[in-house]
């Protein structure tokens, strides 16, 4: 049996979605204030019972700021900067950089640009 824990992180940003036909919306400069939702699973906790300490996450949040936050994502990004893809960004950035260094492992990241609209990327162990 696994313990999930999750933890919301925001950023503000524009992009452009420069493969869409011409006239859609998301073709044009827009901005959205970005949630991103880490899950973070183990299958034992750590003292005093956590997953994971909420305060080990901090790299991740200042990647967020200094690289992603009030930012061009088409400046910033290898690729096109949907939901599906800013996500499988931020999961790779987390697992090379992040989860190496903490007890849990991450088991989801999603990506949301508005309250209805949001992007999941998922661990297949």
């Amino acid at each position: 049996m696994a313990t999930t824990i999750g933890k919301n992180f925001t950023f503000a940003a524009a992009h452009y979605l420069s493969n869409l036909p011409p006239g859609h919306k998301c073709a044009r400069l827009h901005g959205h204030t970005y949630t991103v939702t880490v899950e973070l699973t183990a299958d034992d906790l750590i003292e005093p019972g956590f997953v994971t300490d909420f305060g080990d996450l901090a790299p991740f949040h200042e990647y967020l700021k200094v690289h992603l936050d009030h930012r061009l994502l088409n400046d910033v990004l290898d690729e096109e900067p949907t939901c599906e893809l800013i996500a499988r960004h931020l999961a790779d950035w987390f697992q090379r950089h992040v989860e190496t260094q903490i007890p849990g492992r991450l088991h989801a990241l999603a990506v949301a640009e508005s309250p209805t609209s949001w992007a999941r990327w998922e661990v297949r162990r």
